[in-house]
């Protein structure tokens, strides 16, 4: 408890004000959790039952209106007078004159005109044939009119359907598709309305049966639409409790009820009950069918209720993060307009730990606070100031060396080229002067096509090509120059006049020191950590060990007597350019030759030829 009372103590003003204001706000809302997570999930039932009551509520109607029309056609074509003459009465004619009847000739196009609009598929009236006159019913089935309406009975005899007539002895029965016989739902309709009626004919009465078919996928789109929970059932089952449709074959399957308990609950509830269902808890809803006696069952399993209600806590748990996240921000604020003021002085002092300090805006309000911004402020003025004119100082003085450094190479190699074409004008040798002056030419107008000091690797590369070319138009072309730097490497920045010194040094104090006077220059390069590294080996006389460390400090001499300047210039320059990490790296093997490392920064062309400002 003291520790705790100790880290409390310790924190700023603005942790202090955010931390109390953020309790105040957390303890009620974390109270409101636990007692709305127990509720959720009645919360959530009772909204899904209340929605499949009102679905069901609109479904059920669109059911008992598709029921309708069927006994709407059912009732037309038996008040048909064909119908009736036929049935109602017993006959006082022969089939063969009924068929020939005025009636007869219309009976089946008034059929398709009440089937028209309707769900109904198509309607056939079946009929037994009486044993001591065969031959004359079968006009009926015979005569083109008639013959797509009536059939003989012994057609549908194995069906389903057909047993229940004859066992129970119903006057009209509603077939769900697996009462049909196979032919009946492949050529007429997966489910049927029969009604039974007698023919009285010679003393005899015969039975006959007029099946009404339609199509059931009207119920499964109906019961599809009707539900609104995943994983949930709509089914409709006969008296006979057997399934007449279903939104899902399968799970009706599943979660089938036998037809007596649908009864005994129906009558005991008009609402959703909760039922145990293969030890599943699910909420079962009846509707009864009103003319057929089918119900219809709605079955919403809890399992889809509970991730509902977790879904719903979640929602009210990320609005109640954003709540608190709004709250933090406003604790903060309010805490922060407290605070805020002495917590920025003190923020800006620190500053001067790491860089020059910043100056603060000008304070809205002169008190205490608004006097030590005002004195900090004119304080970091000063300091600013004298910091700016040490930086531009130094800054100056950088630049000054640079350019001093760069303006020794330029005399310098000037200077020995147009001695190697004096040379050959004193030898007479026009063509080839011209062909020197050219190529001089061209390497100068490489070197000044851009005002400042930064070129690219290709361009440097070009430079000492000809130089070498110049140089090989003196020595008899005993020089060979190999250049294998990669072609992504080419646009990458580099100072004018690195690569000449050192290819220069490499052919007078190297090759041109071998007793042969010929030998080989290779150039190649790679990127290496974020730089590039350019080597340049020769096979000259190398350097030897004593020697080594005096050529990039500017002191000593070469084999033949001269001074390192132009090397020494050129390792300065790319050390103040980049820095002490950059710049040349020599290694030797006497009578062997040397190799030089130029290690740069890797910095691509995108200049248009300026020069960045010194490091």
């Amino acid at each position: 408890m003291h520790k705790l009372k100790q880290w409390y103590q310790d924190l700023n003003l603005q942790s202090k004000f955010t931390l109390v204001l953020l309790l105040i706000v957390s303890i009620p809302a974390i109270a409101i959790i636990f007692f709305f997570y127990g509720k959720a999930y009645d919360m959530v039932v009772s909204y899904t039952i209340r929605q499949e009551q009102d679905r069901s509520a609109e479904t059920a109607p669109l059911i008992e209106e598709s029921i309708q029309k069927v006994l709407d056609v059912s009732e037309e074509i038996s008040s048909l007078d064909f119908y009736q003459t036929l049935f109602k009465n017993a006959l006082t004619e022969s089939f063969t004159d009924l068929a020939d009847s005025p009636d007869a000739a219309s009976f089946s196009r008034k059929v398709d005109q009440l089937i028209a609009g309707t769900p109904v598929t198509n309607v056939k009236i079946y009929m037994e044939v009486p044993k001591d006159s065969p031959s004359d019913i079968n006009a009926l089935f015979d005569k083109e009119d008639l013959k797509d309406t009536f059939l003989s009975l012994d057609q549908v005899r194995g069906t389903y359907w057909y047993g229940i007539f004859r066992g129970s002895r119903v006057s009209q029965l509603f077939c769900p598709s697996f009462y049909l016989g196979t032919k009946e739902q492949k050529a007429y309709g997966d489910q049927a309305y029969i009604t039974h009626a007698s023919v009285i004919y010679k003393n005899g009465t015969y039975d006959a049966y007029m099946a009404v078919y339609y199509s059931g996928h009207d119920f499964q789109q109906i019961l599809s639409g009707n539900l609104t929970l995943d994983g949930s059932v709509s089914y409709i089952m006969n008296e006979r409790n057997n399934l007449v449709s279903a939104s899902s074959d399968s799970l009706a399957g599943i979660y089938w009820l036998d037809y007596d308990k649908i009864m005994e609950s129906y009558m005991s509830s008009n609402s959703f009950i909760e039922q145990d269902i293969l030890g599943k808890t699910v909420y079962v809803g009846f509707y009864r069918i009103k003319q057929t006696g089918w119900f219809m069952v709605t079955v919403l399993p809890s399992q889809p209720l509970i991730n509902q209600s977790n879904i719903l806590v979640l929602q009210f748990l990320s609005i109640y993060i954003a709540v608190l996240v709004l709250a933090f921000l406003l604790a903060s604020t309010l805490s922060k307009s407290i605070t805020g003021r002495i917590s920025s002085v003190i923020s800006q002092m620190r500053t001067v730990r790491h860089g020059p300090p910043v100056p603060m805006d000008s304070p809205s309000a002169h008190d205490e606070i608004g006097d030590l911004i005002d004195t900090y402020n004119y304080m970091t003025r000063k300091m600013n100031q004298l910091m700016e004119k040490q930086a531009q100082a130094a800054e100056d003085l950088r630049i000054a060396e640079f350019n001093s450094l760069q303006a020794q190479i330029n005399p310098h190699f000037l200077y020995n080229t147009m001695d190697m074409i004096n040379w050959m004008a004193q030898q007479g040798r026009t063509s080839e002067v011209c062909n020197a002056v050219q190529s001089l030419s061209r390497f100068y107008k490489l070197t000044l096509s851009r005002k400042k000091g930064i070129s690219t690797i290709a361009k440097e590369e070009e430079h000492v090509s000809i130089y070498v070319h110049l140089q090989n138009m003196r020595y008899h072309d005993s020089i060979s120059f190999i250049s294998d730097i990669p072609d992504e490497l080419m646009e990458y920045q580099i100072p004018k006049l690195t690569l000449q010194p050192v290819i220069e040094n490499s052919i007078l104090h190297g090759i041109l020191e071998k007793p042969s006077k010929s030998g080989t220059i290779v150039l190649t390069g790679w990127m290496e950590d974020g730089d590039i590294v350019l080597l340049i080996s020769d096979d000259g006389v190398g350097i030897a060990p004593d020697k080594l460390p005096m050529i990039l400090s500017g002191e000593g001499t070469s084999i033949s007597g001269g001074t390192n300047i132009a090397i020494y210039n050129t390792h300065r320059r790319l050390q103040v350019l980049y820095g002490a990490d950059y710049g040349l790296t020599y290694s030797s093997d006497v009578g062997k030759g040397t190799e030089v490392q130029i290690r740069i920064p890797a910095k691509r062309d995108e200049t248009s030829g300026e020069t960045p400002k010194p490091l």
